[in-house]
């Protein structure tokens, strides 16, 4: 399967999650937790943000939130590379965050959240 079929994947496997991580967001922001939420997608047990979806037999991924915060806290983000990452993180309030680790390695993808009305 070709890298752009394999994230293609990924985005339909997430299809189901795409509201509640939006609330989630939506809190993150509302919260003044962090104006940059991030969520965690992997397929196996990782140590950064909190656990808001587990890895089971009707999903093949685990989804945690987590901030820029804690990215640059645990150097997943160098403290040098924060600026940068600010200046490409897209308005939360349109798009969803994601850190995603899989076969294709580890990489940022910034989901178009779905309509505001339809929520």
């Amino acid at each position: 399967m070709e890298p752009e079929d394999k994230l293609q994947q990924i985005k339909t496997d997430l299809q189901p999650f795409i509201k509640m991580m939006g609330t989630l967001a939506d809190q993150v922001l509302v919260q003044d937790v962090s104006n940059y939420p991030i969520f965690v997608i992997h397929p196996d047990t990782i140590e950064l943000g909190l656990p808001v979806v587990e890895k089971g037999p009707n999903n093949k991924w685990a989804i945690h939130v987590s901030t820029l915060e804690e990215f640059s806290a645990k150097q997943v983000i160098q403290p040098e590379k924060v600026t940068e990452f600010r200046n490409v993180y897209k308005d939360p309030e349109l798009h969803l965050c994601l850190f995603v680790l899989s076969d294709l390695g580890a990489q940022f993808i910034f989901l178009p959240r779905m309509n505001r009305s339809s929520e």
